[in-house]
């Protein structure tokens, strides 16, 4: 179907935007068929489409901003708590050259591609997919799993702001071991004792975590998951104060915040930088991190860690990135910003890696361990037993270096939360126009809150662990996948390439379009194949979850990719064809109103797309034409 028989299709009569007639009933058109048969049929004009255009969207203050917000989203937690253990449990230097590698071919052409989207139609992830109508169950998945790490992430901003609390205590309370803590404890403060004294019991910084701050059960079958902890509920319940406050004054007051988000951070880690090469034993440590095994680069797990750990650490198949791109100007030149983010990003997880790995290295030292992946156990107790582990050991004001720290975590958490939030009250936002922002930020905060209560529970990194995986890393796999063939091959690469040349006015390299058409999907389905053959049940620290666990965490996936073949049946559904056939072509075509949110804009693309199909020669095969073209 070439593009004046989909103008016709569409309803999209003399080039324009479709205009509401009458009282109400629609635009009258004749459509054709494939067949040639004529068809008088009338176009209802949805009203959330009407509001979308006549409403004057918000926009950053300053161009910068877009950029220190995306820092901000992007450099968080999954940096400095979630790359360091996914690189302890996959060798060390043997996950940094895949990671290295999946930046290139996945991270950033799936970056480039999701600002482009969000820019060029000035529209939310949900409406972003009236490029390709058919797969909007995408945006409504990726906002599901979005809104599920949101609660999680406020669920370690908790944790933090309890240890930031704590910080200020005259002696460091993960420095020295309570009586109900039993014998095998040993101190970590600044005197430990003999090298061999840890080796044969646990660290006081680890039994503070696990028995004191979380209250942790061996199981969950024994007691359950408990009742929350009434600490850990007045922290969840400043960390969504901290959010809702930020929330309520919109993207510009977040932009503002983007400033301090985005850069305070790295005094912090520059610090613990320097402190932690001047350990005894850091360079060990360091360099196991960065040293190459090179056996392990053949390891499928390593590669699928890669891709998964990608998704966390740059923010892509969210939804955050097209909603914060839908913020530009029009004509902002993106292609640099993309390669500074995704290069600071990278940068940063490396810095991070640096940091715990010549910590981690210092703590074998202490131990007489040869193996540091042993020296202590993933997940949380990065962040939460080995940093605090190196502070207790400053000589000088330990107490403020603390501070500085968990202060420091708790910033790179706000800022990646603000957006995941702002996606999804912007969700909300785009289809109640009539809604006061305000009002959908503080629904968001107390809707946050009660769900994280959860977490706050004993057995909360029990259901932490379940969420992250089933409802964050599964989900994004699925529909990171659909994402790209829905943007690849559907609305066509080719497309957006020549959309990239009339906003930007720059021709795509043939990096870009071999990366979205073939390697990035291509990469992620071999990765998604792999986990489903050698998928094992999920443990925990070792632990095995009861059968009803694993019911739990198949349904909270299901959820998000049913929204897939949901969203595609009702969209075929409502399309004004008669025939299947002819409903089904309508739903992989663009809606009638694609293209930029702007009334002038709007008119010179489609001015653009007439020249463009006048001139349209085909190359080849459409496979061909759709990377070459």
């Amino acid at each position: 179907m070439d593009d004046a028989e989909y103008q016709k299709l569409r309803c999209n009569v003399q080039g324009s935007r479709p205009e509401q007639s009458g009282s109400g009933s629609g635009t009258r058109a004749v459509i054709y068929t494939s067949a040639g048969e004529e068809l008088t049929m009338t176009c209802d004009i949805v009203q959330e489409m009407e509001s979308q255009s006549s409403i004057q969207r918000d926009k950053w203050s300053k161009g910068v901003e877009f950029l220190f917000s995306c820092i901000a989203l992007s450099v968080g937690l999954g940096n400095v708590w979630r790359f360091p253990f996914i690189a302890l449990e996959n060798g060390g230097g043997a996950f940094v050259i895949p990671y290295v590698i999946v930046l290139l071919l996945i991270g950033r052409p799936v970056y480039y591609l999701e600002v482009i989207i969000g820019q060029f139609s000035s529209r939310g992830c949900i409406r972003a997919f009236d490029m390709a109508p058919i797969m909007k169950g995408i945006a409504y998945g990726q906002v599901y799993s979005t809104a599920l790490a949101t609660t999680y992430y406020a669920c370690i901003m908790a944790l933090t702001i309890r240890y930031l609390v704590a910080s200020f205590s005259e002696i460091l309370p993960w420095t020295y071991c309570l009586a109900e803590w039993g014998s095998s404890c040993v101190a970590t403060g600044s005197s430990l004792g003999s090298n061999s004294s840890l080796s044969q019991g646990v660290s006081s910084a680890e039994l503070f975590f696990t028995q004191t701050v979380l209250r942790e059960p061996e199981t969950l079958e024994e007691s359950g998951l408990g009742t929350p902890s009434w600490d850990l509920v007045l922290c969840l319940m400043a960390t969504w104060l901290i959010i809702g406050t930020i929330l309520c004054r919109g993207i510009r007051s977040s932009g503002k915040a983007s400033y301090f988000l985005a850069l305070f951070p790295y005094v912090i880690m520059i610090i613990l930088l320097i402190r932690a090469v001047t350990l005894p034993g850091a360079w060990r440590g360091i360099v196991y991190f960065l040293e190459p095994q090179w056996s392990q680069l053949l390891s499928p797990h390593v590669w699928y860690a890669a891709i998964t750990q990608m998704f966390f650490s740059l923010a892509i198949c969210f939804g955050t990135l097209v909603m914060y791109a839908s913020f530009n100007d029009f004509h902002k030149n993106v292609h640099k910003d993309v390669i500074i983010i995704t290069s600071i990003d990278s940068m940063t997880s490396i810095l991070a890696g640096c940091i715990i790995f010549g910590i981690l290295g210092n703590l074998a030292y202490e131990t007489n361990t040869t193996d540091i992946s042993q020296v202590v156990k993933g997940g949380a107790g990065l962040a939460f037993i080995s940093y605090p582990e190196a502070i207790a050991k400053f000589k000088y004001l330990p107490q403020l270096f603390s501070v500085l720290f968990f202060f420091m975590l708790l910033v790179l958490g706000i800022g990646s939360n603000i957006g995941m939030a702002s996606c999804v009250i912007n969700v909300v936002k785009d289809r109640f126009t009539h809604l006061p922002h305000w009002l959908l930020a503080v629904g968001a905060s107390l809707i946050g809150f009660v769900c994280g209560l959860v977490y706050m529970t004993p057995g909360g990194q029990f259901v932490l662990n379940l969420v992250d995986f089933y409802g964050c890393t599964f989900i994004a796999l699925v529909l990171a996948i659909a994402e790209l063939l829905a943007a690849g091959w559907i609305y066509g690469v080719k497309r957006i390439c020549s959309d990239i040349e009339f906003m930007l006015n720059i021709k795509t390299s043939f990096y870009w379009r071999i990366c979205w058409a073939i390697i990035a999907p291509g990469l992620m389905f071999l990765v998604l194949v792999y986990m489903l053959f050698s998928y094992e049940p999920l443990t925990y620290r070792g632990v095995q979850y009861p059968p009803a666990y694993y019911m739990a965490g198949w349904g909270i996936w299901a959820l998000g990719v049913l929204q897939l073949p949901f969203w595609a049946v009702y969209t075929i559904y409502q399309q004004p064809g008669k025939t299947f056939a002819s409903k089904l072509r309508m739903s992989l075509q663009p809606t009638a109103d694609w293209g930029p949110l702007q009334s002038q804009e709007y008119e010179a693309y489609i001015l653009h797309r007439k020249r463009e199909s006048e001139l349209k020669t085909s190359r080849g095969s459409y496979i061909f034409d759709n990377i070459f073209g």
